[in-house]
């Protein structure tokens, strides 16, 4: 698992959070765990639920003293619940929550393909935001679709905004129906520039270049095209612009990539094979 030492962000208006129960604490959820004890998020006011966790959020727990229980206390109410299990057991976990909410509880769930009106038949009526994150949130650069349903105040929005920024960039979506391409895009989108990095040193390869060479080649020049586009805030076509000379190597493979037939339309149909997954995935 990756550092999750977490962010900095301080300042983001974690003060006025408290009676905070974060249900699963594997890879996202000890991710937001530890952004939220960088942020300064009081130990008191955080109540962490989860039978087996890692040894690294283990760590986490015992060095905050953030309470730690197997299965939800008799003596705690969630005025904020996070749900950071995985899909596939999220029923039988939410069979065991009904004593520690309320409707005055607002419920933020970061499990993919689970709907607001999967939870609100099994939870009631309550305020609820339906994130899809990414897996750079476990380094805090992550990306983080949301949607908050009609319950939830400017107030809790507010809340939820800072819980989920300890993690990385929040985007806010005015339909449920859009975290599907959200998911598309950014959710599942890591997996896409890391294949990008093989295709790269494969076709680097097959130029006669070292396996390793060509993968060492392709790995550092996406990390520093994307520490580019980070840094300087330029967007992306003008920073290919600035890298492309007209009648040079680079015009000369963009080409190629730019063709008709080329990236666009591949991603094009890449894209709506996932969206119509999640959609498929949500019921």
């Amino acid at each position: 698992m990756p550092d999750i030492s977490g962010p900095d962000i301080s300042g983001s208006g974690l003060g006025g959070i408290d009676g905070l129960v974060l249900v699963g604490a594997g890879n996202m959820g000890g991710a937001m765990l530890a952004g939220w004890i960088s942020g300064g998020l009081k130990r008191d006011d955080v109540t962490v639920i989860d039978p087996n966790p890692s040894n690294r959020v283990k760590s986490l727990l015992d060095s905050s003293g953030i309470r730690h229980a197997v299965a939800p206390p008799d003596n705690v109410k969630a005025r904020i619940l996070i749900l950071a299990v995985k899909p596939q057991v999220m029923y039988a976990v939410l069979d065991t929550l009904a004593p520690i909410i309320d409707e005055n509880t607002l419920v933020i769930s970061v499990a993919a393909g689970k709907t607001l009106s999967y939870f609100e038949e099994r939870l009631g009526p309550l305020a609820m935001v339906r994130t899809i994150p990414n897996t750079p949130a476990m380094v805090g650069r992550g990306v983080i679709g949301a949607f908050a349903n009609g319950r939830v105040s400017e107030d809790a929005r507010t809340k939820a905004d800072a819980l989920l920024s300890a993690v990385g960039q929040v985007e806010w979506v005015e339909k449920e129906a859009d975290i599907d391409a959200v998911t598309a895009i950014s959710g599942s989108g890591p997996a896409y520039a890391f294949y990008l990095v093989e295709c790269m040193a494969e076709a680097g390869r097959k130029l006669g270049l070292d396996a390793d060479l060509a993968m060492r080649l392709a790995r550092g020049t996406v990390i520093g095209a994307g520490a580019l586009l980070d840094k300087t805030g330029d967007d992306a076509p003008s920073l290919r612009k600035n890298v492309t000379s007209p009648g040079g190597t680079t015009a000369a493979a963009l080409e190629h990539l730019m063709a008709e037939d080329g990236l666009q339309p591949v991603f094009d149909r890449a894209l709506e094979a996932a969206c119509k997954r999640s959609q498929e995935l949500a019921g």
